[in-house]
């Protein structure tokens, strides 16, 4: 049978209760204030602003807000024996697929594919900051110059402020920087590292800590090597899923000390890994 099948959910509702169903699914306490807003494009600018969604989704998802999108066409359902979900239940099993690690992409996923340089951005509602770099060394001793990161040999770039940091979250009740490493430079899944925890870890190729920090949301940092000409290509990225309004404060206010650490980590991975690959040279 030709023509357009109209597919919906299995409940009519309202903007506002789909956000609070969100909300409390999340396990947020929100209001909601209905307010006019003269101009269309100052609500896009605003959730821009606010929330990890990028200004492209955000104008056509404000504009869409003015159009009733319930289906009325009930031939899908009885052509194709669909059984749409309720919202509650696709949204549990959305939210399932995110904790358990299900959008791949989110971790795979490059912004612009730049060869150097810093990049910020945003993808399925975690904001990033992504640097890449070339390094003349085979992926396996980049992969070892990173799993060596934390424990008593410190961070090679802004440990001060990595100390700081930890100070700060035992303030706060964490755990801070006293765990150290379990060993100087192996790593296994669920091994502590400093504030960290090896979340994911695939030999020669990818290491990825969760941050056990006291913040308003979760927090990765992920370095991935892969081969590059002669060398490697080294992508470190910092993700972070803010919960609220805090959340987002927290990440905007720390980008300007992201800049004296993310650059100068990866920097100093490169030159190290470099290093590793010189001596070796010269040993033989």
């Amino acid at each position: 049978m030709a023509g357009i099948f109209e597919i919906g959910g299995r409940d009519v509702l309202r903007y506002r209760s789909m956000m609070l169903g969100y909300a409390e699914a999340r396990g947020l306490r929100r209001i909601i204030l209905p307010m006019n807003v003269p101009l269309p494009v100052l609500s896009v600018l605003w959730v821009d602003l606010v929330t990890p969604i990028p200004l492209q989704l955000a104008g056509p998802l404000v504009e869409g807000m003015g159009t009733e999108v319930v289906v009325r066409d009930a031939r899908a359902l009885e052509v194709f024996r669909v059984q749409p979900l309720s919202y509650r239940e696709a949204l549990a099993l959305a939210l399932q697929r995110l904790d358990e690690d299900g959008v791949e992409t989110t971790w795979a996923s490059s912004l612009s594919g730049e060869p150097e340089g810093r990049e910020l951005g945003s993808h399925e509602g975690m904001l990033l900051e992504r640097h890449h770099r070339h390094v003349k060394a085979p992926p396996q001793v980049v992969f070892e110059t990173f799993c060596a990161l934390g424990g008593e040999s410190g961070w090679p770039a802004g440990n001060w402020l990595w100390q700081i940091r930890g100070l700060v979250d035992r303030a706060l009740g964490g755990m801070g920087m006293r765990r150290g490493r379990r060993h100087p430079t192996r790593l296994r899944v669920g091994d502590p590292v400093d504030f960290w925890r090896v979340e994911a870890l695939e030999p020669d190729h990818l290491l990825r800590l969760r941050a056990e920090m006291r913040i308003s949301g979760n927090a990765w940092l992920q370095f991935m090597v892969k081969p590059e000409g002669t060398g490697s290509r080294l992508e470190q990225t910092a993700f972070f899923e803010p919960h609220g309004l805090l959340g987002l404060l927290y990440w905007y206010a720390s980008l300007p000390f992201h800049f004296f650490v993310f650059p100068v980590l990866v920097r100093a991975l490169k030159r190290r890994a470099e290093a590793a690959v010189g001596e070796s040279s010269q040993g033989r």
